[in-house]
């Protein structure tokens, strides 16, 4: 990899650079992995070299015995997963980039939640409504950080609970 690579949290508090080549992209399954991403699966890549904290640095928590995952203590989003004496894995869509990075293997299958082999197969919204929602969406105005760098960066509304009960 001759290029560098950037990323970060939601909030853009945290962010990260990496200048060496990237290792092996994998999706991991294990339910430590599906509850740190509160998602089906973990995407991570490991950076076994040149990997910079540009702003801010990540919080952590010791998952296991092994390792430690690291977050944005303002937003929450995952960053890392960092085995013990083993290179730092950063969250493949914290990269501002991530369809840049392949996963090229799946760890604990076992473990899967099994409609994740489907979700290729679902069906989309029908033209006529996804026509319908494009207002909805129009109306969003995003307050996380942009997918690049910046000087400075104060997200509108960081601290805004919005409407609802809380």
């Amino acid at each position: 990899m001759s290029r560098v690579l950037t990323g970060g949290c939601q909030c853009g508090a945290v962010r990260f650079a990496v200048s060496g080549p990237l290792g092996r992209a994998s999706l991991c399954h294990c339910r430590m992995c599906q509850k740190a991403f509160a998602g089906p699966y973990g995407a991570l890549v490991s950076a076994p070299e040149g990997l910079a904290w540009t702003r801010g640095a990540p919080a952590y928590f010791r998952s296991s015995n092994r390792a430690r995952r690291g977050f944005c203590a303002a937003c929450g989003t995952p960053l890392t997963f960092e085995p013990d004496g083993e290179p730092v894995d950063l969250a493949i869509a914290a990269f501002d980039t991530p369809s840049a990075i392949t996963p090229v293997i799946q760890h604990r299958r076992d473990e899967r939640i099994a409609w994740t082999d489907e979700t290729a197969g679902l069906p989309v919204r029908a033209a006529e409504e996804a026509a319908a929602a494009e207002g909805w969406y129009a109306s969003i105005i995003p307050f996380q950080h942009p997918d690049h760098d910046t000087d400075h960066w104060s997200a509108p509304g960081q601290d805004d609970p919005g409407p609802g009960p809380r």
